[in-house]
């Protein structure tokens, strides 16, 4: 009878102490080796670094007379238009990050963004994130004195169209 209790106790620390193994490894303060052939989960991929963009900020950074379409055939039109809003110029300023202080979509505070590239050889406008970002807009060209944008956004494309500046001649 003795025999038959000690093997009861030795029993019966062994299933609670197995307990307690289980029961530990659940609350994630002690993980189990797993027995499974099924490989871990591969790591994430890294974000990919920024492309520098082929245009530099202080390339953008001035006066600007500002103003937009919708049509292609309305651009000669428009250019036309941008320049008389010299007389209340569009500033775009330089960052302190190296970037450009400008207007996002629908905000009427400007704030810092930055000039981006893209593997399709595009060139961005926008706050730090994936390029290119909703709130992203797409330089569609640019020659020194007037920069044409677009919005990535489809909402904000169709609301603002295509935004023609022109540089203004500096003041005198």
């Amino acid at each position: 009878m003795v025999r038959s209790c000690s093997v009861r106790t030795v029993a019966n620390l062994g299933i609670a102490s197995a307990l307690t193994i289980f029961l530990g490894a659940c609350g994630g303060g002690m993980s189990l080796p797993s027995f499974s052939s099924a490989p871990s989960a591969p790591p994430e991929p890294a974000v990919a670094p920024d492309m520098p963009a082929s245009i530099r900020a202080d390339e953008i950074v001035g006066r600007w007379g500002l103003a937009s379409y919708q049509n292609p055939n309305d651009r000669a039109r428009t250019e036309a238009a941008a320049r008389g809003q010299c007389k209340q110029p569009y500033v775009i300023t330089a960052g302190t990050s190296g970037g450009v202080v400008m207007h996002l979509a629908d905000q009427a505070t400007p704030q810092e963004l930055r000039l981006t590239g893209s593997p399709s050889g595009k060139n961005y406008i926008g706050p730090a994130g994936p390029t290119p970002g909703e709130q992203d807009r797409e330089i569609v060209s640019f020659d020194g004195r007037v920069l044409v944008t677009r919005f990535v956004d489809k909402d904000a494309a169709v609301r603002y169209g295509n935004m023609v500046y022109i540089r203004c001649a500096p003041r005198a």
